[in-house]
């Protein structure tokens, strides 16, 4: 979608033109699924939930969108983060992410150990599921670019370097800035998941 087919697409959903919504949903459903997939994994059985909610949320507001504060996809962005930090609280208020099992305990142990940097980043830890969805519900806590960099980072496997080549920064840059978004994801991992403490360090 280009600027004059985005300004026109913008103008429509503030007159609540139909057409303008089916353009909206044609333009970007599908990078819209891609992004929720990549926050929530990409097996996760409530990803099609979570699209739905966002688009119907994007719907109720449509006529409040303003252009002056981003493009159209920086807004439907954010609204589909939200909807996964929501799934992502509901979730923990039914209990399912502090399940007590044996494998989910050292797990969740071994990622606290690299969190205060005394082990090498986790691998197989984040191949439980559980774990997994737990890192994933601390991630929707972060500001938007830590969670992006922490992702690219853990789960599709960059390297900083590809990663200051995308940003167009420096790999110093960018090792400085995952050593902040390290520590912000510890503080919220400590509280969002059942991190065990093996006696040796403290939890934030």
């Amino acid at each position: 979608m280009n600027a004059q087919q985005e300004h026109e697409v913008a103008e429509g959903l503030r007159e609540g033109r139909i057409e303008a919504w089916h353009a909206l949903y044609d333009a970007y459903c599908r990078r819209v699924w891609s992004a929720v997939a990549r926050q929530m994994g990409p097996h996760a059985t409530d990803v099609a939930d979570v699209v739905q909610e966002t688009f119907l949320a994007a719907a109720r507001s449509a006529r409040s969108y303003d252009p002056s504060r981003g493009s159209l996809w920086l807004w439907l962005g954010g609204i589909a983060r939200n909807h996964v930090a929501l799934h992502f609280r509901n979730q923990r208020r039914h209990d399912r992410l502090r399940r007590a099992d044996d494998p989910l305990a050292a797990a969740s142990l071994q990622i606290s150990r690299w969190l205060q940097s005394r082990e090498a980043p986790p691998g197989a830890a984040l191949a439980t599921a559980e774990v997994a969805t737990a890192v994933r519900a601390a991630l929707t806590e972060l500001p938007a670019d830590y969670e992006t960099l922490l992702t690219a980072k853990y789960f599709d496997g960059a390297t900083v370097e590809q990663i200051a080549t995308v940003e167009q920064s420096t790999s110093e840059a960018v090792r400085s800035k995952l050593a902040r978004a390290r520590r912000a994801f510890r503080r919220v991992f400590a509280k969002t998941s059942a991190c065990a403490d093996d006696g040796h360090g403290r939890h934030p």
